[in-house]
């Protein structure tokens, strides 16, 4: 299952830097789904800043710099994976 946690607001490509404005929070460790229109892949996050600041989890409404292995463009998804989850087929 995956929750919608925010949107890439920047990307700089010379550092593979993407820069999100979250809806949700995220912390190190998670794994995130970058879906656009030629966009889409899964990693988990190793590192991330806040106003040039390493942190370690970010909370909905902040702007979050996140190191990416693969190009992001502007108005890609970012979703959160959340795994262990029961989905109930009715």
């Amino acid at each position: 299952m995956e929750v919608e946690i925010g949107k890439v607001t920047h990307y700089f490509n010379h550092l593979n830097v993407a820069v999100l404005k979250l809806s949700d929070g995220l912390k190190l460790g998670d794994t995130i789904h970058v879906l656009g229109h030629v966009t889409d892949f899964a990693e988990k996050v190793s590192s991330m800043q806040v106003n040039h600041q390493a942190v370690v989890w970010v909370k909905p409404g902040d702007d979050v710099a996140l190191r990416v292995e693969e190009p992001v463009r502007e108005h890609d998804v970012v979703y959160r994976v959340v795994e262990g989850t029961l989905e109930a087929n009715f």
